[in-house]
């Protein structure tokens, strides 16, 4: 019996949480979809563009809000056996609330790892597709930063000419071994500059221990700096921004080449916010299963669900408002930024505490 009760549990539960899940990419779906429209809407590519370009972006979206989904679910489910009085037989099988509560609550726990394991690297994939014809189709292609594995490159368009920037690597506020080309209207190359660093803290680029070549009666002729300023439309923390969408980005990657990556010149502190964030989401789920499971097993009488329904959401938008705020705090050196991105998760615990002792006195 025991068997079969654990088995309607999990199933039903996961039934649920499929439901929800199906619904916000519904809803994720037709929301993006529109967006997509509007940037096509001016260039000439198939109908169905749009539509397969936000069918690959939604799931990234999903494992985003995954914590508030399950949180939603889990109501939702647990609502339905207690106004459907299999809440009762449960607990006439020997079911208490705390067994109830620690069988849903690992279940979300295991998915989140599931989806940091299984799914997210195959979201970032999609997502890194997403941003590549995105870019591709994109009309404002005067300025272009792009990082490969030949390093950092950079395109701008300037009053009379052209510049391309090519750099090794950056290295916090500097990039190393950088050739800086400046083109003509008809891409003619006016001049070189060779530098071994150069630091763009601010939009006045200083370029240290260089050789700039300029052309002369068709030579190129040589005369080497210590330093030499020119001005650009980027500066460290623009060009870092670029670089900070987690989404193209997966837990496996994180994990597998951590230093490569810092050696390859990604910001440490984005990397640590990264993983910390994705390795925080398994406890959210748990968490999130939790604070539904105290809202709603404290009793056995029948209830309105939409009501329930109003409250999970207001909820959420504090929790969701709450997790940005900690965040926030941690990127502009308030706290430090692995405790603003486990923060939530530990004023969450503190609360659950409390409530599951509650909850499992009934």
């Amino acid at each position: 019996m025991n068997k079969i009760l654990l088995n309607y549990l999990l199933k039903n539960f996961l039934k649920t949480l499929l439901i929800f899940v199906l619904i916000f990419y519904c809803f994720g779906m037709i929301l993006n979809l529109f967006e997509e429209i509007e940037f096509f809407k001016n260039i000439n590519v198939s109908i169905f563009t749009p539509l397969i370009l936000t069918s690959i972006f939604i799931p990234s979206m999903i494992i985003k809000i995954l914590p508030f989904i399950v949180f939603l679910a889990s109501m939702w489910f647990l609502l339905k056996i207690r106004n459907n009085r299999d809440l009762l037989t449960l607990k006439v099988f020997g079911y208490s609330n705390l067994k109830i509560f620690l069988i849903l609550a690992f279940t979300s726990f295991l998915l989140g790892w599931l989806v940091l394991i299984l799914a997210n690297p195959i979201t970032s994939s999609m997502s890194k597709y997403y941003e590549i014809t995105k870019s591709n189709y994109s009309r404002d292609i005067d300025h272009l930063v792009t990082f490969n594995r030949n390093g950092l490159w950079i395109k701008e368009n300037l009053e009379n000419k052209q510049r391309i920037i090519a750099a090794a690597k950056p290295n916090k506020f500097n990039l190393v071994d950088v050739t800086i080309f400046h083109l003509d209207q008809k891409s003619n190359l006016i001049e070189k500059i060779i530098s071994s660093e150069v630091n763009i803290k601010n939009n006045l680029w200083v370029l240290k221990n260089g050789t700039i070549f300029k052309t002369k009666d068709g030579v190129l002729v040589g005369e080497k700096f210590e330093n030499y300023n020119i001005e650009s439309i980027y500066n460290y923390e623009k060009i870092n921004s670029l670089f900070k969408n987690f989404d193209t980005m997966s837990f496996l990657d994180l994990i597998l080449n951590y230093k490569k990556l810092l050696e390859n010149g990604y910001n440490k502190i984005f990397l640590n916010q990264s993983l910390h964030s994705m390795l925080s989401l398994p406890f959210f789920l748990f968490l999130m299963t939790a604070l539904a499971s105290i809202l709603t097993l404290n009793t056995l009488k029948k209830s309105d669900n939409f009501k329930f329904t109003i409250l999970g959401l207001i909820i959420s938008v504090i929790i969701f408002y709450f997790k940005d705020l900690s965040l926030a705090l941690g990127q502009t050196d308030r706290i430090p930024l692995i405790l603003a991105v486990w923060a939530p998760v530990l004023a969450l615990s503190f609360f659950i505490f409390i409530g599951v002792l509650q909850i499992n006195e009934k």
